[in-house]
């Protein structure tokens, strides 16, 4: 018996005892799994602006990233001292989406919050 193994086929080769036996080439195919990659992520960035009343940033916060009111605070302090803060880190759809939800809330609310995305 040989085995000869290509891409996908495995092809088991027997030597038949006579013509008429019904024994010969038998063929198994070997399905091959695709090899998917992670999709990449985005962090979510809340900016620093002098206007935006800080209990504003933490409804935001609690709001649209479902952190605790503890969370929250932090975050907004992080925010107002370092001028930056990641807020969570997501797929790209879920990020620009949470993006637009922030500034489409801040801007209804008249402050000029500004959120933005950029890959991990």
């Amino acid at each position: 018996m040989t085995i000869t193994i290509t891409e996908h086929t495995i092809r088991l080769a027997t030597t038949p005892s006579s013509p008429d036996d019904g024994e010969g080439d038998a063929d198994v195919v070997v399905q091959t799994k695709p090899k998917t990659k992670r999709p990449p992520l985005y962090k979510v960035l809340l900016l620093n602006d002098d206007y935006t009343p800080m209990e504003f940033v933490v409804h935001v916060l609690e709001r649209f990233f479902s952190m605790s009111h503890a969370q929250a605070f932090e975050i907004m302090l992080t925010v107002h001292k370092k001028g930056v803060a990641v807020v969570g880190v997501f797929s790209h759809e879920i990020a620009e989406t949470k993006v637009g939800q922030v500034m489409d809330f801040a801007r209804r609310h008249q402050h000029p919050l500004q959120c933005t995305m950029e890959k991990e």
